[in-house]
């Protein structure tokens, strides 16, 4: 089962929805990095349940334990292991549906690979694996900080249909749905709660972006960082598209259209545009790198639906539960992570490009 991701800054997430706990190894962290759990808990409190009505109910406090590789205040070189417990599994819900397959969901498909699987929650295909992403992201995070400045967040650009208009990133976190439009956002956490009325869900976009990445980063041909961008946030529960700088609007224009042409700017080569979003060949270039991801909507709904069980008969089922009647908010903290693991892989590997 894939649950590595990286070559040089390599993470490993283990742990199941209602598991005892959860869990990820860092390695390939370079030693003299200062890290302590409050560091990592930043990020992991952006991804907790039980935020806001327009979130699952479900309460954990994903507090974060670190078990090695950190020795006052520093890390070692040594594996980064970290840990949380889980703490409000209820797994009751869930004994109903221990033998048919949920529609939307990876049941039919672990069943049919493995002849086995976890029945609560999902197990290893919950989104709850995502709190060892988010933990290994905030390493990853202190780590292009410290080492080259490089800032990534994101935020939600279109749910149920409402799209931003206008743009405040200190918006972004004073609303439940991290949307920097004010405006957009009251449309977008009413449009989750008619959702959740009507027990169903609400896809939309989520976009991560990455200001002061160094140029040259990624590698030509088969492991450019677009490739691995796209590779990385197609791994995560729920997206199901991805599109860089223009993406698929690019289609849709000329060339004079859409290359960006060069600059100098004090010294230094800039773009005037950036329909790229930050990369050319496959490498960076030292613009914003803009990343955008089309999430489904949440599978879990409260509606009877047709489906079939491991025994081949058809059945109709309802999914009850605490479930997110979107997952794009939580989505957000998520990207950012596997945007920062890219990246702090990739500046890894470019210090031995060249002598």
């Amino acid at each position: 089962m894939g649950s590595t991701f990286g070559r040089l800054f390599r993470v490993t997430t283990w742990g199941e929805s209602h598991g005892p706990a959860l869990g990820v190894v860092v390695d390939g962290c370079p030693a003299g990095l200062e890290l302590n759990e409050e560091i990592i808990q930043r990020d992991l409190d952006r991804r907790r349940v039980g935020q806001s009505e327009v979130t699952s109910p479900r309460q954990e406090r994903d507090r974060v334990t670190i078990l090695s590789g950190v020795f006052e205040g520093k890390t070692t070189g040594a594996p980064i292991s970290l840990i949380t417990y889980n703490a409000d599994a209820d797994s009751s819900k869930y004994e109903p549906l221990r033998d048919v397959f949920r529609p939307g969901h990876a049941d039919y498909t672990y069943w049919v690979k493995y002849g086995h699987r976890d029945h609560r929650g999902g197990g290893r295909s919950s989104a709850r694996e995502t709190w060892g992403r988010v933990a290994a992201g905030a390493i990853a995070r202190q780590l292009l900080r410290t080492v080259a400045g490089v800032e990534v967040y994101g935020f939600v650009r279109e749910l149920g249909g409402i799209t931003i208009e206008t743009f405040d990133r200190d918006e972004i976190d004073r609303n439940p749905v991290r949307c920097p439009d004010p405006v957009a956002a009251q449309k977008m956490v009413a449009a989750i709660l008619e959702a959740k009325e009507q027990k169903t869900s609400v896809g939309g976009i989520v976009e991560v972006r990455a200001r002061n990445v160094p140029p040259g980063l990624g590698e030509p041909t088969m492991d450019k960082l677009d490739a691995l961008i796209g590779y990385a946030m197609l791994s995560i529960p729920a997206v199901k598209g991805v599109e860089i700088g223009d993406g698929f609007a690019a289609a849709r224009l000329r060339g004079h259209e859409h290359n960006d042409p060069f600059i100098l700017d004090n010294g230094r080569v800039r773009t005037l545009t950036n329909h790229a979003g930050g990369m050319l060949g496959g490498i960076s270039t030292g613009e914003e790198i803009i990343v955008r991801l089309a999430v489904k909507p949440t599978s879990s709904i409260a509606r009877p639906q047709r489906t079939v069980d491991i025994h081949g008969n058809e059945r109709t089922i309802v999914v009850e539960g605490r479930h997110d009647p979107s997952i794009c908010p939580r989505v957000v903290p998520v990207a950012e992570a596997m945007l920062l693991l890219v990246l702090a892989d990739c500046y890894l590997m470019n210090r031995a490009a060249r002598v």
